[in-house]
């Protein structure tokens, strides 16, 4: 399941070399204990694997295309596997980044604390990400007051046209953040920029110049890149935990939209992969054929001349065939061996397929098993606790029930609803728990 995708422009400061130490630095110097591999020793090498089967980290060149590609997989005792993919095109000055977790029973479900990678981080610091227009790509806000307000306008009015998704953050009517902005734009680092209203003060002219289009009062708007995608506004309100809850549901959406590109095959590690295995499958064909052909010509000559030559000739021309043969054989041979450990790759990669459809397959059962065409969507109300809503709502309809006539259609349609949602009485429940405190 792909958890996390972006694609980012780099700066020709970021070499080959300087790529790959970076990817083991963030590797080597991870807080987590178990997610280090031990005893890497990099000499340059551009094709080389460190680890072990369950942690390891891969290190590939496409020569042909320009391009090195990374993965990092470590399998989980729970069977799960999560893989982090780097691939760097330094002809295009581009890297894709990706997260991914093998399919697992609750792979529907994403964490909703999830941020982006720390990778992006080390590139912010080495000052390799490119600029997107008028914007640096950073993990850090951006104010807009006075002096810029001209950059939030844009942004709102559409008239900007920046790579990544713009999120603007406006203040509460007591001249606060509706969010902790920082913690915001750390968790959106690579993927979005974060825009704050400095102050209230600017609401006015905001207002006037956005054709009162423009977030207020705590509002947050994401103004995505695309036309397909506009952009997507939270409003805010002012209740307990509120503002970590609509963080989140800021974070999740930009997350998705990014999930959600398609890429290039040759931006991600199993496309790399896959062409690599194209080119060496090509080469040691024609390869294989001139040898084969070699030899072939090499017995047709020694019969030829077999009949003009002199024994003490004979014997040396067949000597010198005989190494000729030996040589083409060995080729051959080695040929014979280079096919088993690319056939052995194919059926890895077929492996991955397999996953990835099962994964597909788990997921489809889970929607499937969900009705087939929602009664009702989801509206802009938060839940306090998990299944609120939707319990509140059954709630309301057992309610309605003891005023519908019996055995009508009425009755029946509401009642079916009820009967195939799993009414587990939550609210009432809460009630109690709270009466007996």
């Amino acid at each position: 399941m792909l958890l996390f995708s972006t694609i980012l422009e780099i700066n020709k400061t970021l070499t080959k070399d300087a790529f790959i130490k970076l990817v083991i630095k963030w590797n080597q110097d991870s807080p987590h204990a178990n997610n280090v591999i031990q005893n890497i020793n990099w000499h340059g090498e551009y094709n080389v694997r460190y680890g072990s089967d369950d942690l390891w980290l891969a290190i590939e060149e496409y020569r042909k295309e320009n391009i090195i590609s990374v993965r990092y997989e470590k399998k989980e005792e729970d069977g799960a596997v999560w893989d982090t993919d780097y691939v760097m095109n330094f002809d295009q000055m581009k890297m894709a980044i990706r997260l991914d977790r093998s399919y697992t029973e609750d792979a529907y479900e994403t964490n909703p604390r999830f941020s982006t990678p720390h990778f992006i981080t080390l590139l912010i610091r080495g000052g390799y990400l490119k600029d997107d227009e008028d914007l640096p790509v950073l993990r850090d806000i951006t104010l807009i007051d006075e002096e810029n307000l001209e950059l939030a306008f844009n942004v709102i009015n559409g008239k900007s046209h920046h790579r990544l998704p713009v999120v603007f953050v406006s203040k509460t009517c007591t001249n606060e953040n509706p969010v902790d902005v920082q913690l915001l734009a750390s968790k959106l680092k690579g993927v979005a920029h974060v825009l704050v209203q400095k102050n209230i003060q600017t609401n006015t002219k905001l207002r006037t110049k956005c054709n009162e289009k423009n977030e207020y009062f705590g509002a947050i708007g994401i103004y995505y890149p695309t036309k397909a995608i506009s952009y997507r506004r939270y409003l805010y309100k002012s209740l307990d935990v509120f503002d970590k809850i609509l963080l989140e549901k800021v974070v999740r959406s930009v997350i998705q939209y990014g999930n959600a590109q398609m890429i290039d095959t040759l931006y991600t590690w199993q496309g790399v992969d896959n062409a690599l295995l194209r080119d060496r499958l090509a080469s040691n064909y024609h390869e294989r054929i001139a040898a084969e052909k070699a030899r072939q010509l090499a017995e047709a000559e020694t019969a030829k001349l077999n009949d003009t030559l002199d024994e003490e000739e004979r014997r040396i021309h067949k000597k010198a065939v005989e190494d000729a043969k030996d040589e083409a054989n060995k080729l051959l041979a080695s040929f014979d061996a280079e096919m088993q450990k690319l056939q052995h790759q194919v059926e890895e990669l077929a492996h991955s397929n397999e996953v990835l459809q099962y994964e597909n397959q788990g997921l489809k059962a889970k929607l499937d098993a969900r009705e087939e065409m929602p009664v009702l969507y989801m509206g802009d109300e938060y839940e306090f606790y998990p299944g609120e809503i939707k319990d509140l709502l059954l709630e309301t309809l057992t309610e309605a029930m003891k005023k519908i006539t019996p055995k009508s259609r009425r009755a029946d349609v509401v009642m079916d609803i009820i009967n195939n949602n799993d009414y587990q009485k939550l609210s009432i429940i809460k009630a109690e728990e709270v009466r007996g405190y």
